[in-house]
């Protein structure tokens, strides 16, 4: 398979492409992060979210510690090539390592953030050591 697609992408000058994780069914907003060109071919290739860890700088299969995988159902790329938009079904309900639905769960009010979102799940239970 022709990876010329690939080449379209205007990668930043670390390899990576800023990527925002959207629930398809209600367009919710779940998550940001990154993909490199491996992550992002493994990603269409497999049909499920793979990422690039800035802070761990590895692969990172979203899902393979806490089973909230990210089925991906379509990618899109923004008009100045720089951007990727990945519409998915979130398995389990939570993107958040902190248990909550989304990572986007704090909204400034007045001059202070303020949690706006429940936690669904402790991530004690989510991430068990073993």
């Amino acid at each position: 398979m022709s990876e010329a697609w690939l080449d379209a992408i205007r990668w930043t000058s670390e390899g990576l492409i800023p990527v925002i994780a959207q629930q398809a069914d209600s367009g919710k907003i779940l998550m940001f992060a990154w993909m490199n060109r491996e992550s992002l071919r493994l990603t269409a290739a497999e049909g499920y979210a793979v990422y690039w860890s800035r802070s761990r700088n590895k692969l990172w299969r979203k899902g393979e510690e806490s089973g909230h995988r990210q089925k991906v159902l379509g990618i899109y790329l923004d008009c100045d090539e720089d951007v990727i938009l990945i519409k998915i079904e979130q398995q389990g309900g939570i993107a958040c390592h902190t248990g909550r639905e989304s990572c986007f769960y704090r909204q400034l009010q007045g001059e202070q953030w303020q949690t706006v979102e429940p936690v669904l799940k402790d991530p004690e239970a989510i991430y068990r050591k073993s």
